[in-house]
């Protein structure tokens, strides 16, 4: 007797008929953004979720995809903001919509294990301090990073560009990208702008030590439902 797998006992009928709707193409971004609103199976507001596969080889420096995006219409999500200042700096990053701000006392938490927060920023000359937290953040994908743009002279644009939902979009090891734009009920008019944000901010950020095919494959979903292979 064949031995039905967790996965296949999760999806079912109602995973089934949400797949119906999806044909075996590519399709535009407009209309893919229509059809992701009516292929959601969970209970609650699903995230709009994507997924791209890049043609790189993540071994070479100069084919790593990393930038940031800012969404037109955020990300749905509320982030709590912990910004590295020195005391002169606290109000203002305060003032700019940081949960919480200061040096020694958030460093010394953080060192006794106690993060309540989701994003990290810091300004340039408090960042020798960190050293001794930086393995505890660097785990949980927190560490400030001029990469990322969490490193700044300018506290309040990176502050109220991550309150209203500016993303990382970062290629992991496998030479994937997976990046949130918005919720479902959003609609599709925002989803499909999101999407285009972050689409553009993608092919702007090509590697120049790509060369030739650049996205294998770049496909949007909601956390639980199918997926919607969209031309890039």
């Amino acid at each position: 007797m064949p031995i039905r797998s967790p996965l296949a006992h999760k999806r079912g009928k109602k995973y089934a008929e949400k797949a119906a709707l999806v044909e075996k193409k590519k399709y535009p971004v407009a209309e893919a953004a229509e059809l992701l609103t009516k292929v959601s199976t969970a209970g609650f507001d699903a995230t709009a979720e994507l997924h791209v596969k890049v043609h790189a080889d993540t071994t070479q420096a100069d084919q790593l995809v990393r930038t940031t995006v800012a969404l037109p219409h955020g990300t749905g999500k509320t982030v709590r903001i912990a910004a590295f200042v020195p005391a002169d700096q606290v109000d203002e990053a305060k003032k700019a919509g940081a949960d919480r701000a200061g040096l020694e006392d958030l460093i010394e938490e953080v060192s006794k294990g106690t993060i309540d927060f989701d994003i990290a920023v810091a300004v340039p000359g408090v960042m020798k301090g960190l050293g001794k937290v930086a393995k505890t953040l660097g785990q949980k994908g927190l560490m400030p990073n001029p990469k990322s743009g969490t490193v700044t002279q300018n506290l309040a644009k990176t502050i109220g560009e991550l309150r209203k939902g500016r993303v990382e979009v970062k290629m992991d090891k496998l030479a994937n990208i997976h990046v949130p734009f918005g919720k479902i009920s959003f609609g599709a008019p925002k989803l499909r702008e999101n999407l285009e944000a972050l689409l553009q901010a993608i092919k702007d950020a090509k590697p120049a030590g790509i060369k030739g095919i650049y996205i294998d494959s770049a496909t949007i979903a909601p956390t639980m439902g199918p997926g919607i292979r969209i031309e890039f």
